[in-house]
């Protein structure tokens, strides 16, 4: 029996809206899996089997760090990291060119209503949290405003939808303990009714900043708030990478505290001139993604990626 188009469309449907599907498991080696939808279409199966997800402990080389999975969650490495995020999740190939892997929950494939976290390392510097009770983070999150137009500008012509960051979605807040930063954005996209959500979880080592961006849509929140809580603490720097090993007559110091870390670190003080989401690419690589990952812009995704085989074997 052929596949037709609108059968595509409602598989996809089903599994961009969080249909009950039966589903199949794409296991790695490592004893990790995918759940696959049966009723997608061939190419989506295929894509989501070439995948090799991780569990247990993930080895973060390029941060000296450490990710506990256990078997709640899965790993994918860096080159089929940026699959997902260019591919599924419409990134441009520059803005994830510094991801070393994602993250996303047992049960969960990435064309889910799930979140994923997305990988990335910043060799910074030691960042001082000496003045973490001081901090400003309304003026950050105006800061972030400011320039959007001229950003949303270059967006537009480049042919990429314009991004607002319409507020906190959580402030910082700040856990000297741990040395994490945790806050929220929430993000509106000119080409879908439902806002994104970017969740940090920042991790302060010695020489610089591990960052866990979960991201979501904001009717997630909760989930992904609690979710945070949990995923937050399963990375750790080795041994002689970790905060408490910084040595100040050695170690580089980032030049910047907590509110320059939320604020896109030493290119916070140029975000007026360039916009803030400029800023983000540019800099720090804080990758503003996930936002073609769910509802309408997703199936018209989909559509665009499986839907033109789907109509070759009718036609065939």
């Amino acid at each position: 029996m052929r596949t037709s188009s609108r059968a595509v469309a409602l598989s996809i449907a089903l599994a961009v809206l969080g249909a009950s599907p039966v589903h199949a498991q794409s296991a790695s080696p490592s004893g990790a899996a995918i759940a696959i939808d049966e009723k997608l279409p061939a190419d989506a199966k295929a894509f989501l089997r070439s995948l090799h997800p991780q569990s247990g402990d993930v080895r973060i080389a390029a941060a000296k760090a450490v990710l506990h999975l256990g078997d709640r969650y899965y790993f994918l490495p860096a080159d089929e990291a940026k699959r997902v995020l260019i591919q599924l999740w419409g990134n441009p190939p520059e803005v994830v060119s510094d991801v070393l892997g994602l993250v996303m929950e047992k049960g969960k494939s990435p064309i889910d209503d799930a979140w994923g976290a997305v990988i990335t390392y910043r060799d910074t510097g030691y960042v001082s949290d000496a003045d973490a009770t001081a901090q400003d983070y309304d003026a950050v999150l105006a800061s972030m405003k400011e320039g959007e137009a001229t950003e949303n500008e270059q967006r537009k012509a480049a042919g990429f939808p314009t991004l607002s960051v319409v507020g906190w979605a959580q402030p910082p807040s700040y856990d000297a303990t741990a040395h994490s930063l945790i806050w929220a954005r929430e993000l509106a996209s000119s080409d879908s009714k439902i806002n994104s959500l970017n969740y940090d979880v920042r991790l302060l080592g010695r020489t610089g900043v591990l960052s866990l961006n979960m991201v979501a849509t904001m009717p997630m929140l909760a989930q992904v708030r609690q979710a945070a809580k949990t995923f937050g603490q399963s990375a750790d720097f080795e041994t002689g990478a970790r905060y408490a090993d910084y040595d100040a007559t050695t170690d580089k110091v980032a030049g910047y505290g907590l509110a320059g870390l939320v604020g896109g670190g030493a290119a916070v003080a140029v975000a007026k001139k360039v916009g803030f989401l400029a800023v983000l690419a540019k800099f720090w690589k804080l990758i503003l993604v996930g936002i073609l990952a769910f509802g309408g812009a997703a199936l018209a995704m989909f559509r665009k990626l499986f839907g033109r085989r789907a109509e070759d074997e009718e036609e065939g």
